[in-house]
């Protein structure tokens, strides 16, 4: 029988997908996961957003609500990271206090980050599709979302298909580069 101590520490690789709302990040992470050759867990901060009970939110107490959520997502990912698990993240850093709590938490150099980008009319056309998005949601995040500008790999899901980027993820991850974008960008902060 195997205890929980004859098991060997490391800590987990993070793949964390960041673009915009209907960028292609959960459709990218659904054809990764497959191909990738040892486990990993999809946590999409949709996931979590749909966690919280159906309690009404007073407008007035939505921005702390919503900014806990964020904070024990990254804090989430970083444990399951730290336990050894491998992590596919889809996240919309849309806010610069995301990306530097992700900063704070997460272990850089276990980090590959990877901007998923689609243009403006693409990211209409999928939001009108979708229905389940406020209008307008994906292109009013496009600056703030990519404004740290780097990336360990970026692809593009208005040219390439989900499997492709997927399949570029896949074949990046045995040679990562060091220092890694997140690891630039700890020195930057």
């Amino acid at each position: 029988m195997n205890h929980l101590s004859d098991v060997p520490p490391r800590q987990g690789l993070v793949v964390f997908l960041n673009g915009t709302s209907s960028s292609g990040k959960s459709s990218i992470a659904a054809e990764l996961l497959p191909m990738l050759d040892e486990p990993y867990f999809h946590l999409p901060v949709d996931a979590f957003h749909a966690m919280r009970s159906r309690v009404p939110v007073p407008p007035d107490a939505l921005p702390t609500v919503l900014h806990r959520t964020w904070q024990g997502f990254h804090r989430a990912v970083a444990g399951m990271a730290a336990a050894g698990n491998n992590v596919v993240v889809d996240h919309v850093l849309s806010a610069e206090w995301r990306l530097r709590d992700c900063l704070a938490v997460l272990s850089a150099p276990d980090v590959v980050l990877v901007g998923v980008h689609c243009d403006a009319a693409e990211l209409t056309r999928r939001e009108r599709e979708r229905g389940d998005r406020p209008e307008g949601l994906a292109v009013r995040q496009l600056a703030q979302v990519h404004a740290h500008g780097v990336y360990d790999l970026e692809c593009d899901t208005g040219r390439s298909s989900a499997r492709e980027c997927a399949l570029r993820i896949k074949e990046f991850l045995p040679d990562r580069p060091r220092p890694t974008a997140f690891e630039r960008l700890r020195t930057r902060s």
